[in-house]
């Protein structure tokens, strides 16, 4: 912001209004249209899509959190420090096989536990609920059926909606390539991120700007990321994960939260990838 101030001979405070009234106004203007709620045919298309690209059945989008560095806010002691030993403001975002964000939670302080930003989240909220209008459970085949789902890391909890990977290092053949099947969706969250920051690249250090800014910021990157996808921008596949720059992994939660219906439903994935969902090069991997 001084450097733009002292390029255009405005106040560095005018300079801070420009960006913090432009940024919003984008947020506001394109938010119904480039970032709408979907509704259920639009998850059982996208669910289509995980399945064609990536051989994910059932699944409609892929979750991750990560930390935002931002400079310490003044007199905020350790409310937005984090686990990482830096200041930071957590972003909660969903997205589907073309890297186009879903749903978003923009905001939490980065002292937050692992556990509690997710849940107490607008988006988890609505997501515990059951309101955010996921298709009933289809069949994989014959044998097998199973609930509409999310792909996410240890750092959220297994549920009947949420897939995460088997714990540990010595697995059985069945779960090694479920967690492969499972990460090579999930991967898909972390390119959405690493997107963002190359695009824009205000995330390649830490923001310098107040936090309600900062919020306003994030928020326009986000619309603006699927705007470009919106317009056919081409992005070339990558068989890696891209570099978040200054996106900061959300740490795993602890390992209570598992349930037998999920556990269930997990299991039952994992034979699926087994027999009639297997794909060729899954036994390499």
């Amino acid at each position: 912001m001084t450097s733009i101030s002292y390029a255009f001979r405005v106040g560095i405070q005018t300079v801070s209004t420009i960006i913090n009234e432009c940024c919003e106004a984008i947020w506001l203007l394109l938010k119904n249209e480039y970032l709408p709620l979907p509704d259920t045919n639009d998850w059982i298309n996208i669910a289509d899509g995980f399945n064609e690209k990536l051989q994910m059945p059932n699944c409609l989008g892929a979750i991750d959190g990560k930390h935002a560095v931002i400079e310490a806010p003044p007199n905020s002691g350790s409310t937005y420090f984090n686990y990482k030993h830096t200041h930071s403001l957590i972003l909660i975002a969903v997205c589907d096989y073309r890297y186009k964000f879903l749903l978003v939670d923009i905001g939490a302080e980065g002292r937050q536990s692992d556990g509690g930003v997710f849940r107490n989240s607008v988006m988890g909220q609505m997501f515990f609920r059951k309101q955010l209008h996921f298709p009933s459970e289809r069949a994989l085949d014959k044998e097998y059926t199973v609930p509409f789902y999310f792909v996410g890391d240890e750092a959220f909890p297994l549920s009947d909606n949420l897939m995460r990977l088997y714990p540990g290092h010595f697995l059985e053949q069945e779960k090694r390539i479920f967690n492969y099947r499972l990460s090579r969706a999930r991967r898909t969250i972390e390119n959405s991120f690493g997107i963002l920051s190359a695009v824009w690249r205000i995330f390649r250090r830490p923001i310098l700007a107040s936090v309600d800014t900062t919020e306003k910021i994030i928020k326009a990157s986000i619309c603006l990321h699927n705007v470009l996808l919106n317009d056919d921008f081409v992005l070339s596949e990558s068989s890696e994960p891209l570099p978040s720059e200054n996106f900061k992994t959300i740490p795993r939660m602890g390992t209570n939260n598992r349930i037998q219906s999920a556990a269930n439903i997990r299991d039952q994935l994992a034979l699926y990838f087994m027999g009639n969902g297997a794909v060729d090069f899954q036994w390499d991997k």
